[in-house]
């Protein structure tokens, strides 16, 4: 059986540690007329969808502008929104 092979947009951030990390984007939505996307690590050429992470979207046109949500209350109001989306 072959595999199926999916393509994803994808977009670099920066870790706790100020490294550069390469995301894939797995989600997009809006919540109180925000957009934000949905990433998932990858690492060594494999997507790690057991850990999910939100960003607020920025829209720049073609180019994916991400920007963390720093406060831990938006960020877990955010993340309730979204898990409610997706029941």
């Amino acid at each position: 059986m072959q595999e199926e092979f999916k393509e994803y947009a994808t977009f670099t951030t920066t870790n706790k540690e100020g490294n550069e990390i390469e995301m894939a984007v797995m989600d997009e939505f809006e919540f109180e007329r925000k957009n934000y996307v949905v990433g998932a690590l990858i690492e060594d050429n494999t997507i790690h969808e057991d850990g999910l992470f939100i960003f607020r979207l920025k829209d720049m046109g073609e180019d994916i502008q991400v920007e963390k949500i720093s406060s831990q209350t938006e960020y877990q109001k955010i993340a309730q929104a979204y898990m409610e989306m997706e029941d």
